[in-house]
């Protein structure tokens, strides 16, 4: 892959500080960069890497002020960071959606279709009555059920396990190791202290653009349907149980988990390592910080919660400002009771 830093900044929309006819071939850091790299700037931290980098352009901020003695051409746009982006989405395409065909040994089953420009890696199984769409593409060792279906652009990373009857659906990212559709955790108490277990009968249905992390969990529904929405964004090594429900562009971190039933609205932020129990709701908007334990539904759109048992960051790190303080308030507490049974007693 080669283009010129006027190709670049176009793609960009970012203006030229330079001769913009040098050839780039690859991405870097400032303080690694060789020449035909491109590099980018966005914390001002870093700024005096900009002098002695040996990219040949760098994105900068249009806003930078620009001191003599640098050498690379630079880029000027409105964010560098997002430009950044913008750049890193583009190579992956070039190199993620490249690969197309069948590669020996792999199977596909009886009434299984499947779309233009797919890609097939060695060791793939695909089950009977699967549906795939266009540029989907399937790496190597990867389990696709029966009766799944998978839309256009969708990439599915080596070892990733789809069970039967899931619905994944456009331009979706499923990491390796992935589970989609596993038998959700129903068992029954018995009266001599046994389980039964409860059939898992329903699916997993993602929707478009969602992006699942390696080795993540999730657990097919009871009856109807575990559902993922349009965008959401889940870390490696989660856990989401039977019957939940996830609103749109939702992130969630690594090594939380969701209990069965809950559901959470869309444009939320949990953090790393929270747990959430089963069958409440969390209201759009809210925001967990890391290590948090949800005990009971979130109503107030917007809130941000922290501790375990959670409840609003406000009243937390005053609690914690106390907590912090309780030996020196023990020890002031032993010294006035010291002093209270030493007073001598009163008359009468």
């Amino acid at each position: 892959m080669e283009f010129t830093i006027n190709q670049l900044a176009a793609l960009l929309e970012g203006e030229v500080r330079g001769d913009g006819s040098s050839a780039i071939n690859r991405i870097s850091p400032l303080e690694s960069a060789e020449p035909g790299s491109i590099s980018f700037l966005h914390n001002p931290q870093y700024e005096s890497l900009l002098y002695t980098t040996n990219a040949s352009a760098v994105i900068v901020s249009k806003d930078l002020e620009i001191k003599d003695g640098i050498d690379p051409v630079l880029i000027l746009v409105a964010d560098p960071y997002d430009s950044l982006t913008t750049l890193l989405k583009e190579y992956e395409k070039f190199t993620k959606m490249q690969k197309v065909g069948v590669e020996d040994p792999c199977y596909l089953g009886k009434n299984s279709k499947v779309g233009d420009e797919v890609y097939r890696g060695a060791f793939s199984y695909i089950g009977q009555g699967v549906t795939i769409g266009h540029q989907v593409k399937i790496y190597p060792q990867v389990f696709i059920g029966d009766n799944v279906t998978i839309g256009d652009g969708t990439v599915i990373y080596p070892g990733a396990k789809i069970y039967a009857n899931s619905e994944i659906g456009n331009h979706c990212v499923i990491q390796a190791g992935a589970v989609i559709g596993s038998e959700g955790f129903g068992f029954a108490p018995q009266e001599d202290g046994s389980y039964r277990t409860i059939p898992q009968v329903g699916k997993v249905v993602l929707h478009d653009h969602v992006t699942i992390g390696a080795n993540t969990t999730i657990d097919r529904a009871t009856l109807e349907a575990t559902v993922i929405g349009q965008g959401v964004k889940l870390d490696n090594l989660i856990q989401i149980a039977h019957n939940v429900e996830i609103g749109e562009n939702t992130a969630i971190a690594a090594q939380a988990g969701i209990s069965g039933s809950t559901k959470i609205g869309k444009n939320c932020i949990i953090a790393g390592q929270v747990g959430v129990v089963g069958h409440i709701d969390i209201t759009e908007k809210v925001t967990i910080a890391a290590q948090s334990g949800i005990g009971k539904s979130i109503k107030t759109p917007g809130s941000i919660i922290m501790g375990s048992p959670a409840f609003e960051i406000g009243p937390y790190k005053r609690s914690y400002a106390v907590f912090r303080n309780l030996p020196k308030i023990a020890e002031r507490i032993n010294e006035l009771e010291k002093k209270v049974l030493n007073l001598p007693a009163s008359s009468k």
